[in-house]
């Protein structure tokens, strides 16, 4: 990312107020310190392609508002970089993730300098100063992490564009758009409902239903539906899951389950769509030499068993011609696809209209055409259309030839003599002749067959069985009608909703497909004679298409709209699958395939697409559409079923990112999908099912192959041992992908003197984040030599075992014996785990009782692991008021209130979503609070966020909180005071043992001679006394009171209560000798220096006015002569105490509360005042949870 640094001096005028920049200082001024009369310089850091647009008006500046910017505003820095520099480098990732942060080098404080400061304005004026005080406590984080808004507005501005598409419309000369605007009923529906309507409804459903009966197609039909319907559901759970740019099912396959399946599964896929397309372009020549223009045949008739060599070799030569014409097609123009799309998509819904209108009107009028021939249950088709017993005169005619002989006193056929020919309406009319009933049943036949177990004669005229027919086969013929259902998922990137329009879209196509083909099984088993259905090719017809007999008006509709229709959904399907083979081989997942990747300068699949073209060329050649279809089932099905698997396994798993929005899911839906794949699999053809799995089993075992390592065990152990450890040298390769992110806890405890965690809660804690499965690790240090302390190692572990148990935590327990806690926690927090299977979250309790600590070695424990856990890039939770927290067997109501004050990665979105999934906080409301500053568009960030929600799939209120105040006030100001004093007090104090000694003697000595003996009594100091003396010296007993209290001082601590009571008296009486005050008015002057290296002088202790007086702090005289805290340490408890207000006055009563944990100071002079600030800004909040990301992204809005 591309930044600039902008740095300029500005003077002040009279009011205090900048107007006209000051010459550039030098390097050297820059970095030293500021004199009194230079206000801080701005340094300004902005991210490219986030520039402010600024315009030029008389001489004036303005920004798009229309008004002059302010010197301090960004638009008034001038970029002379921006010159050089190409329009739109930054990326969608880097304005994402990199935000645009003003900073302000603090100098001296407005008041202290010569300039004149009004009174009536407050100490600090922040909102001139600095525009983001009001989160001055998290300054660190803001360098580093981007503000709410900033990911808002990144997120809002995010464009998926499937791969090629953007090249390939900037090569036609058009303007990307910005925006997809494809709603439900165009993006989804329509390609849905043209992809699944295909020409088997127009030249094969007829023929399944004379076949299997109305019955059993019906069953054929609904199995085939239910299968793809349970499959979209699925499908819709994973597109709901996240944003899917493109792909399908690949896609989303090789997201949920790896590359290994994605990569065989996208590869049956994108074979099944390429033998598709031939399964089209064969059903178009069919069409057309069969019932549009039969005079166009090539090698003979095409009719009977003896035409069918003829007419598979038509179907090449025509296959293969009209290929090459659409394979160019696509080739030249996809805008032209894309158009022909619309026209054919018409016709196949003005074919089916035509279609149930016919049926309908086939009642209402007498029968008409076609009459067809029948013996008895054979079909017949005789020369010259003479359907009689005899010629007229009792003359021989073909049909007598046929079954008796040339004499017209020969003994015929008895199935002859019985059967008479007659001629009858083929088309009833629906509800006539009881056809319905007489449809029910099946009437299979096998290859040869003119009637149901009758052997049919073809040079009797009769009409047979070019193929044998059962259920399973025509399971597999009419299963590729069904398909199509991912035409929604694939055009995911042209979306406007892709979450809100692929459930509808895909759902009511296929509940509309169903309609129309269970529909069409009844009309056609109550309108058509049975014989005339079995007619596969129309024969009887004279080459006619029964779909085209029945319709209104005129069969020309249908035969025109289905030619039509064919043609399209062949187009689409070759304009898809090299896409798809682009897809795969630019994942790089098989080598072998990395030509493919290649474009051209359009971006078109140039090698994908020619590779399509000999694949569907191969499927021409089989001839058969019969032959084809099968296949393709094979094809779709395996696919379907790792849609469903895919859906199945991330349920069951509770991986923290399965978060569909499609709520209308169970996985007991993608098991039963997944068994209906299996079982229509084998029953359509059981030798394409294992085929087609051989196949998929070894595109999965390849790309397994190129890092997998064989492993030879002994039994079920050595199998268990080979899967672990090459489960964790996987993890070993490389970090989590953010999908499948998921805490990894180490819980740090500490352990009371019978070796029991001192806080059982945080366990309890951790059990309930384990909703969200992975790995829990214990950790405790105990203080000592290892040597002498292995008794004590072995009991320490079994207690957390044992309280790990009780606390129902799965996972695994250490313990480490060490000289320096610190140093053993940081060691703990550096080698904890095994490989790739470490902790990626520390859980560490919050030091109550800091303040009255008898020694600084609570908060430091404290302050250090969290610099150790930051410096590992390791999130962090720190629970406040742990005592407070549930119990597994509690059920809590109510709300959990989510502060987001910078952006951590998503940890503060993720843990809430995690706890809901425990019984104890399932019933609790997400709340979600942000932080408007002055400069944002609270309306728009409300509206962003709760987009950013709806992509994430978390359902959670919103409320954005405005912090517009920037006055410090006078509490602030006061309480910053009293904490710098403390902390300086004890810092003098805390020096060597007998330093300390005689420091607190000599604050006794100026007591008595100040104050009566009274004051302090032996009542007062503690009599828990420490096993030993600070220093091994004695102290002169004097006899009397003063005589005990030297005894106890000697032995107090330095940072007891205790000693802290004797400062308080010790100042009160110094200060009595001026102007009298009260112990909270003493204030120390000469705050703890912000840079260590440049520590300011101490300072002697000044008095501020009564407390009474504190209401208003502008009545002081900023003139040098106050004690002043250090800005810095001001700035940050005006942040704390803000947005403690507002988190209590909002948060109350949530049952939960989690906010950002602000980042530990750089330089360890200021841990007192983190550890202070960290206090105020919880106070109030009875549990708080404090989260601090590790520096990934943790969540996502992908699938």
């Amino acid at each position: 990312m591309s930044v600039r640094f902008a740095v300029s001096s500005v003077k002040e005028d009279e009011d205090g107020i900048t107007n006209e920049p000051a010459s550039a200082s030098s390097p050297s001024e820059a970095s030293g310190p500021l004199s009194p009369v230079s206000p801080p310089p701005r340094i300004e850091i902005v991210e490219y392609g986030r520039e402010p647009h600024t315009y030029q008006k008389d001489g004036v500046e303005e920004d798009e508002t229309g008004e002059a910017p302010s010197p301090t505003s960004p638009t008034s820095l001038t970029n002379a970089h921006d010159k050089d520099k190409e329009p739109g480098v930054a990326d969608s990732n880097e304005l994402l993730l990199q935000p645009k942060v003003l900073l302000y080098e603090t100098g001296e404080i407005p008041g202290n300098g010569p300039s004149k400061h009004n009174e009536a304005s407050p100490f600090i004026d922040l909102e001139k100063d600095d525009p983001e005080t009001n989160l001055a406590l998290y300054e660190d984080e803001i360098h580093r992490r981007p503000v709410v808004s900033t990911i808002l507005q990144g997120l809002v501005s995010y464009n998926p564009v499937q791969p090629g598409e953007k090249e390939h419309q900037q090569g036609e000369g058009k303007q990307v758009p910005r925006k997809n605007q494809l709603g439900t009923l165009i993006g989804v529906y329509l390609p849905c409902l043209q992809n699944i309507l295909g020409v088997l409804l127009f030249v094969r459903l007829s023929w399944i239903v004379g076949m299997a009966g109305v019955l059993e197609s019906f069953i054929i039909v609904f199995m085939c539906c239910c299968t793809t319907m349970l499959t979209a559901i699925s499908m819709s759970a994973i597109a709901t899951n996240g944003i899917v740019p493109a792909g399908g099912s690949y896609f989303m396959i090789s997201r949920s389950l790896g590359p290994e399946f994605g990569g065989a599964v996208g590869i049956l896929f994108y074979l099944g769509t390429t033998f598709a397309s031939a399964m089209y372009i064969l059903g178009a020549v069919e069409i057309m030499l069969t019932y549009i223009a039969p005079q166009m045949v090539l090698f003979g008739t095409i009719t009977g068993p003896e035409g069918q060599s003829n007419l598979f070799n038509n179907m090449r030569v025509y296959g293969t011609a009209l290929l090459v014409i659409m394979g160019g097609i696509v080739f030249v123009g996809v805008k032209f696809v894309n158009k022909f799309a619309t026209v054919a998509l018409a016709c196949v819904i003005l074919s089916i209209l035509a279609i149930f209108i016919g049926f309908f009107v086939t009642a209402g009028l007498p029968p008409s055409q076609p009459k067809i021939c029948v013996i008895g249950d054979i079909l017949v088709n005789p020369p010259d259309n003479d359907c009689s017993f005899m010629g007229p005169n009792n003359t021989v005619n073909d049909l007598w030839k046929a079954y008796c002989g040339e004499e017209t006193n020969a003994t015929c056929d008895p199935y002859y003599e019985d059967n008479h020919p007659q001629r009858i309406p083929g088309i009833p009319g629906l509800g006539r002749n009881n056809e319905f009933v007489k449809n029910g049943l099946n009437s299979y036949m096998l290859a040869g067959d003119a009637a149901p177990r009758r052997v049919g004669n073809p040079e009797r005229y009769e009409i047979v069985a070019d193929i044998s027919t059962t259920f399973t086969v025509l399971l597999g013929i009419f299963f590729p009608s069904v398909t199509g259902i991912m035409a929604g998922s694939n055009r995911s990137g042209d979306l406007k909703d892709a979450q809100y329009s692929i459930p509808r879209g895909t759902i009511g196509a296929i509940a509309t497909t169903t309609t129309i083909y269970l529909t069409s099984v009844l009309m056609y088993g109550g309108t058509a004679d049975g014989r005339l259905l079995r007619d596969k090719y129309g024969d009887s017809m004279g080459k006619g298409m029964l779909a085209a007999q029945v319709c209104w008006p005129n069969e020309w509709v249908v035969l025109i709209g289905s030619f039509l229709s064919t043609v399209g959904a062949g187009l689409q399907s070759l304009t898809g699958a090299p896409r798809l083979l682009q897809a795969i081989a630019k994942d790089n997942v098989i080598p072998l395939l990395g030509i493919f990747s290649r474009q051209s300068k359009r971006g078109e699949p140039t090698f994908a697409f020619f590779l399509t073209l000999v694949i569907s060329e191969v499927g021409i050649i089989i001839a058969s559409l019969d032959a084809v279809a099968p296949i393709i089932t094979m094809f779709f099905l395996m696919c379907y079923l790792f849609v469903n698997v895919a859906s199945a396994l991330q349920t069951l798993l509770k991986s923290p990112n399965w978060r569909p929005r499609f709520k209308f899911y169970h996985w007991t839906l993608s098991i039963l999908g997944a068994g209906l794949c299996v079982a229509l699999m084998f029953i359509s053809s059981w030798y394409y099912a294992l085929a087609a799995m051989v196949l998929a089993g070894g595109i999965y075992k390849y790309i397994e192959y190129r890092g997998a390592e064989k492993e030879w065990g002994d039994g079920i152990r050595g199998l268990a041992l080979s899967a672990a450890r090459y489960s964790l040298l996987r993890l070993e390769d490389a970090p989590p992908h953010t999908k499948n992110w998921r805490p990894q806890i180490l819980v740090l405890c500490k352990l009371e003197d019978d070796l029991v965690p001192k806080h059982k809660q945080l366990l309890t804690f951790a059990s309930q984040l384990k909703a969200g499965k992975g790995l829990t690790m214990v950790s405790a240090v105990v203080e000592g030599e290892y040597v002498d302390n292995y008794g004590t190692w072995q009991a320490a572990k079994q207690s957390l075992k044992r309280v790990m148990e009780e606390e129902k935590v799965k996972g695994f327990c250490e313990v480490m014996v060490t000289t320096d806690v610190i140093q053993g926690l940081c060691h703990m927090i550096q080698t904890a785990g095994l490989g790739g299977l470490n902790h990626n979250t520390v859980v560490l309790g919050w030091p109550h009782g800091w303040r009255q600590a008898t020694s600084p070695q609570a908060w430091r424990v404290f302050i250090e692991t969290v610099r150790n856990v930051s410096a590992g890039h390791q999130a962090l939770l720190v629970p406040k008021g742990i005592q407070l927290f549930p119990d597994n067997n509690e059920k809590y109501t109510g709300t959990i209130d989510v502060w987001w004050i910078v952006h951590d990665g998503g940890m503060l979105m993720l843990l809430p979503f995690l706890l809901k999934q425990h019984k104890v906080w399932k019933n609790c409301r997400m709340r979600i609070f942000t932080v408007a500053q002055l400069e944002d568009n609270s309306i728009q960030m409300k509206k962003d966020l709760e987009h950013f929600l709806y992509h994430l799939r978390i359902e959670a209120d919103v409320q954005v909180v405005e912090m517009m105040t920037s006055d410090i006030s006078a509490y602030t100001y006061e309480r910053t005071l009293m904490m710098e004093q403390r902390n300086q007090m004890l810092k003098q104090m805390h020096l060597s043992k007998r330093e300390s000694r005689k420091e607190i003697q000599s604050l006794t000595d100026m007591h008595r001679s100040k104050v009566p003996s009274t004051t302090i009594s032996e009542s007062t100091i503690s009599e828990e006394d420490e096993e030993e003396p600070f220093a091994s010296g004695k102290t002169t007993k004097t006899k009397g009171d003063y005589g005990s209290l030297d005894e106890k001082v000697s032995k107090m601590d330095p940072w007891s209560p205790e000693v802290q009571k004797v400062v308080d008296i010790h100042h009160r009486a110094r200060d009595s000798k001026g102007e009298e005050s009260s112990p909270d008015d003493v204030l120390l002057e000469g705050a703890t220096p912000t840079n260590e290296e440049e520590p300011e002088p101490k300072k002697k202790m000044k008095t501020l006015p009564p407390k009474g007086d504190f209401g208003n702090l502008l009545d002081i005289k900023p003139d040098g002569s106050l004690g002043v805290p250090d800005e810095r340490n001001v700035r940050r408890m005006h942040t704390a105490v803000k947005l403690n207000e507002v988190i209590v006055q909002k948060s109350h009563g949530a049952k939960l509360v989690l906010i950002n944990l602000p980042g530990p100071p750089k330089m360890k002079a200021g841990d007192e005042n983190y550890m202070e600030f960290l206090e105020v800004l919880t106070e109030g909040l009875e549990r708080v949870l404090m989260v601090r990301g590790g520096g990934r992204e943790v969540i996502t809005i992908y699938s």
